[in-house]
């Protein structure tokens, strides 16, 4: 997610350059056959051309708004497992005790210490189950992507090595051979807080209360999970990107023609400007192509808010965030590093 307070306008233009190139390279191309050519067959009315326009913003526009309404659904969905998190880990640090029995402190402390470790287990496997790539996510095939997105840390970091960490040995096989990590980590947890029911270390309404915790959990994540699988319906995502390129490659053979037209009229005047003005539909062109084609764009990598893109919900930060106050909670000092950033942009 952009931390900037706004995208500057060379920001989008790096992001969109090589588009920007074809769009002036394309200009130049159809300009020339027009004009040094006189191939004046090649020109379109503008009146169709702006009706299509004007459908096509239409569209754009749609996917637009579904789009932000995913990537928003996604941060409340993760704002809610930021206040779970911390509910957890405050019942889990006043309920598990020992009953004023010195001799059992030690296990206690650990016991607090392995709840805590595994609901960070359980973030870092969710995460890496967002990001893992789907069939209908695309973002990556574009290189200006990538180059947005190379931050994230679970492209550069295997989920085995970080749960090795986290997780007690005696479960962590079982973890790693679930196909849904994060809710076998979940089961774990409802095992544990089980058992120590039975010792007498957490009182049977504070087993309710962590139990009730857990099942928001596992809401949160089957929201989360619901959006990651479920994508952006096919038929408007493809549509849009056709209408958008349809439009883009029609766009100079309506402007050259009335550039012309504008180019006859100041060759009265100005000669040596009118002879040439035709020329100025290359940058009109391309500029215009640009417009709907950003935000088509955006509306393409907004769709899946879990990719990595800038505009995603940033949930490795967040995980981050949460896993940093957690282990403050147990007394730690030494903190795992903040994720670095990417232009501004958190993961």
């Amino acid at each position: 997610m952009l931390t900037k307070s706004r995208y500057s306008v060379l920001d989008v233009a790096v992001w969109t350059r090589q588009e920007i190139i074809w769009f002036l390279l394309y200009g130049v191309l159809i300009t020339g056959l027009y004009s040094l050519l006189g191939l004046r067959f090649l020109q379109l009315p503008w009146t169709p051309l702006a009706v299509i326009g004007t459908a096509v913003a239409f569209i754009v526009g749609f996917r637009n708004n579904a789009a932000y309404e995913r990537i928003w659904e996604a941060r409340k969905i993760w704002g809610g497992i930021v206040n779970a998190s911390r509910a957890l880990a405050m019942r889990v640090q006043d309920c598990v005790v020992s009953e004023g029995n010195a001799q059992d402190e030690p296990q206690v402390l650990r016991e607090r210490r392995t709840l805590i470790y595994r609901h960070i287990g359980w973030l870092t496997a969710l995460r890496h189950a967002m990001r893992s790539p789907r069939a209908w996510e695309v973002a990556d095939r574009v290189r200006t992507n990538r180059e947005w997105s190379q931050c994230v840390p679970e492209r550069h970091h295997e989920i085995e090595e970080e749960l090795s960490r986290l997780l007690p040995d005696a479960e962590l096989e079982g973890v790693l051979g679930r196909t849904n990590r994060p809710a076998a980590i979940l089961f774990e947890q409802s095992r544990h807080l089980r058992e120590l029911k039975e010792r007498g270390w957490l009182w049977e309404f504070a087993f309710l209360e962590l139990q009730s915790v857990l099942q928001e959990l596992f809401e949160l994540q089957g929201k989360s999970e619901r959006i990651k699988n479920f994508p952006y319906p096919r038929q408007y995502a493809t549509l849009s990107l056709y209408f958008v390129w349809v439009f883009v490659l029609l766009v100079p053979f309506a402007a050259i023609p009335q550039f012309e037209a504008v180019s006859q009229t100041l060759e009265q005047t100005w000669p040596g400007v009118g002879r040439h003005f035709v020329w100025a539909a290359v940058p009109f062109t391309a500029i215009m192509s640009w417009v709907f084609h950003v935000m088509e764009r955006i509306g393409r990598v907004g769709e899946n808010p879990f990719e990595g893109t800038p505009n995603d919900v940033p949930i490795s930060t967040i995980a981050r965030g949460i896993e940093v106050d957690l282990r403050q909670l147990l007394g730690e000092t030494e903190m795992p590093e903040p994720l670095p950033e990417m232009r501004g942009v958190q993961m």
